[in-house]
C-alpha cells in the first residue's frame, strides 16, 4: 500500500489504530522540540523558565508535584549537578495554551555531541541559544549544521542581553555570515546591560516592559505600551529614541518573516531576552506555540512515512540506564513517529523480526515518571525493556518498516578500564554493559585475550570521566582508566578469508565489538590509509551502522 493511500483521510478515519478526528487533533497540537546551544549558552536556565511559564513550575527549579514541591531541574544526575554541565539528553512533557510540548534538552558539552546528534533525530523543532555577548561559537556551528542537513527548523533565541557587552545588531549579523541563513527578528531589545528594560514585539507593534523579579524566581511583572504612546516614567527619553531608530533601521532593511520559508528552513525568526531574569521567555513560547510544526513526515527505509500513517511505529533515539537508581533499570526513549501507541499492544522489532507486548510505558518528565497508556504522534514516552533495544531500533506494527538515522558516531578517544575490587566484578559487568547500551560508550575487546580489561572507545575524553564516576556512584564498582595513543577506529567488512588474513599495521590494533565484528584502532590517519592498501578487499566504515 503506497504511502499515499495510508496517510488519506479515509484510510485514516477507517483504522484501528487511529486516523479519527481525534486522532489528527492530537497530532496538530504537539510540539517536539529540542534546545541545542554551546556550553554556558543559557541553555538549561532558558529550559527550567519554558516550565515556569507553562504553568507546570511554581518557582525556577521546582516543579508543582501532586503533594509537595520537588527539585526537578532538566539536569538531574548527580555528576551533571556537581560540574555545571549537561551530560545526558532530557526529556520533559507539559502543556501550554492547549499545546501538549515535547522538550527534548541536549548536552551543550561536545565531548557528549553524539547523544545530542541522536536527540535531533526525534525532533521536528530546535530552538538555537546564543550568547548575545560571546556569540556563535563553535559547538553551536556543529549543531547548526546538523539541523540545516536533517532540515530542522530553527527559532533564535539570543540569551544574556541584561550582560555588558550585548550587541543585537552583531548578532543578526554574525547568524547570516557564520551559519548563512537569513536572520529575521521578531522582536527587538529595549536596552542592554544594565539598562535592558525589555523587548519590543515588532509583529504587534508594541513594547515589553519587565520589572525584574529575584533571581528570576517568578513570572516577572510586564507592562504593555504603544511605541508612540509611551511615557518618560516608563521608559527612559535615551532609551526611547534609540529604539525607535533601531525599529525604523529593521523595518527598512529586515527582511519579512513568513512561516512557509522558516518551515523550509531559509530564515530563522530571532527572539531576543535573558532566561536569568525572564525577560522574553513568554514570547519565545508564543512562537512555539504560533511557528513551531506539528509532528512532521519521518525519512525511513520505505520511503518518508507521514505523521497520520494509521499503522503505529516509532524510533528508540535514546537508552538510559539508572533512571531509578534503586532498581538500576534501563528505559528506552522512543518518539511515536505515525499511529497511535496503546500500552499493551504487540509490536515488531524491525531489526530482528522479534515481536513483543509493551506493558511497561511511561511519560517522563526528567527523573519522575508515570505510565502512559495512550501516545500519538510527536510523543516521546519511556519503554522499561531491559536489553531487547538498541539506539536505532524501530518499533511497529503491519507492514515493517525502519526509520534511518545516524546512530553511532566515530569513536577519537580511547582507554582501558580496569576494575579495582574483584568482589564488585559482577556489579561492574552489569554497569559496564548498560552504559554500553545507552551508547555513551562502545566496548571494544582483543579476539586473541577475551579475558583481558575492556578498551572503551568514546566521542570525547570526558566520557571516560562519566563512565567511572556512574560505575562507582549507581554500582560501587572503583575503576581505573588508561588511556590508549589510538585516534580513529575503522569497522572491517569483507568475506571471512579475508578478514582472518587482515593486514593491520603494527601501531595499529586489531579488536572486536560488542557483536563479534572486526574493528581496527589507529593511530594517524597516514597509518589507516596504509592498511587500505594492504587490504584491497574489505571495506572500513567509521561507524557501525545499524545493520552491517
Amino acid at each position: 500500500m503506497s504511502e499515499q493511500t495510508l496517510s488519506s483521510p479515509a484510510a485514516a478515519e477507517a483504522s484501528p489504530q487511529g486516523g479519527s478526528q481525534q486522532f489528527r487533533n492530537e497530532i496538530r497540537r504537539r510540539r517536539t522540540f529540542a534546545i541545542i546551544s554551546h556550553p554556558d549558552a543559557g541553555k538549561t536556565t532558558l529550559t527550567e523558565k519554558l516550565l515556569l511559564y507553562s504553568g507546570c513550575v511554581a518557582t525556577a527549579g521546582a516543579v508543582r508535584g501532586r503533594k509537595t514541591q520537588r527539585a526537578a531541574r532538566s539536569d538531574w544526575m548527580e555528576l551533571e549537578r556537581e560540574r555545571g554541565i549537561s551530560i545526558t539528553s532530557t526529556v520533559l512533557s507539559f502543556e501550554y495554551e492547549g499545546l501538549l510540548l515535547n522538550l527534548l534538552d541536549t548536552p551543550g558539552h561536545e565531548d557528549f555531541s553524539e547523544d545530542t546528534y541522536r536527540t535531533l533525530t526525534a525532533v521536528d523543532c530546535a530552538v538555537m541559544v546564543l550568547d548575545s555577548v560571546k556569540g556563535i561559537e563553535a559547538q553551536t556551528k556543529k549543531l547548526f549544521a546538523i539541523c540545516a542537513q536533517r532540515k530542522i527548523p530553527i527559532i533564535t533565541f539570543v540569551n544574556k542581553l541584561d550582560r555588558p557587552g550585548a550587541d543585537p545588531l552583531g548578532n543578526l549579523g554574525e547568524i547570516e555570515q557564520v551559519l548563512g541563513i537569513h536572520a529575521v527578528p521578531l522582536n527587538w531589545p529595549i536596552g542592554t546591560g544594565r539598562d535592558f528594560r525589555g523587548v519590543y514585539d515588532l509583529v504587534d507593534k508594541e513594547l515589553k516592559l519587565f520589572s525584574p523579579v529575584p533571581q528570576g524566581a517568578v513570572r516577572v511583572p510586564t507592562e504593555t505600551a504603544k511605541l508612540d504612546n509611551v511615557s518618560e516614567e516608563q521608559l527612559d527619553p535615551l532609551l526611547l529614541s534609540k529604539l525607535r531608530d533601531e525599529v525604523e533601521l529593521l523595518e527598512c532593511a529586515g527582511e519579512p518573516f513568513t512561516r512557509e520559508a522558516f518551515l523550509e528552513g531559509q530564515i530563522t525568526p530571532v527572539f531576543f531576552g535573558s532566561a536569568l531574569t525572564n525577560f522574553g521567555i513568554e514570547l519565545l513560547l508564543e512562537a512555539l506555540h504560533e511557528y513551531a510544526p506539528p509532528p512532521a513526515p519521518r525519512p525511513s527505509d520505505k520511503g518518508m512515512v507521514p505523521a497520520d500513517r494509521p499503522d503505529f511505529a516509532g524510533v528508540i533515539f535514546k537508552i538510559q540506564a539508572n533512571l531509578d537508581p534503586r532498581h538500576h533499570d534501563c528505559v528506552a526513549f522512543l518518539r511515536v513517529c505515525c499511529g497511535t501507541f496503546t500500552r499493551d499492544m504487540e509490536v515488531s522489532i524491525a531489526r530482528t523480526g522479534t515481536r513483543m507486548r509493551v506493558s511497561r510505558s511511561q511519560r517522563l518528565f526528567a527523573q519522575e515518571r508515570e505510565t502512559m497508556d495512550v501516545a500519538y504522534p510527536g510523543d516521546v514516552l519511556g519503554l522499561t525493556i531491559p536489553g531487547q533495544f538498541r539506539l536505532g531500533d524501530t518499533l511497529c506494527i503491519g507492514e515493517p518498516l525502519q526509520f534511518t538515522g545516524q546512530w553511532q558516531f566515530p569513536p577519537e578517544c580511547f582507554a582501558t578500564l580496569r576494575c579495582t575490587d574483584t568482589q564488585r566484578r559482577k556489579q561492574f559487568d552489569k554497569g559496564l554493559l548498560q552504559l554500553v547500551e545507552e551508547g555513551a560508550i562502545q566496548l571494544l575487546r582483543d579476539p586473541l585475550a577475551p579475558s583481558q580489561e575492556p578498551i572503551l572507545a568514546a566521542v570525547g575524553a570526558l566520557q571516560f570521566d562519566v563512565v567511572q564516576f556512574r560505575l562507582e556512584s549507581e554500582y560501587r564498582a572503583v575503576t581505573t582508566i588508561h588511556r590508549l595513543p589510538y585516534r580513529m577506529a575503522r569497522w572491517v567488512k569483507g568475506s571471512t578469508e579475508d578478514i582472518e588474513n587482515l593486514k593491520v599495521p603494527s601501531t595499529g590494533r586489531q579488536l572486536i565489538d560488542e557483536d563479534g565484528l572486526t574493528v581496527v584502532l589507529f593511530d594517524t590517519e597516514g597509518m589507516f590509509q596504509y592498511c587500505k592498501k594492504m587490504n584491497p578487499n574489505v571495506e572500513f566504515f567509521d561507524a557501525r551502522p545499524l545493520r552491517m
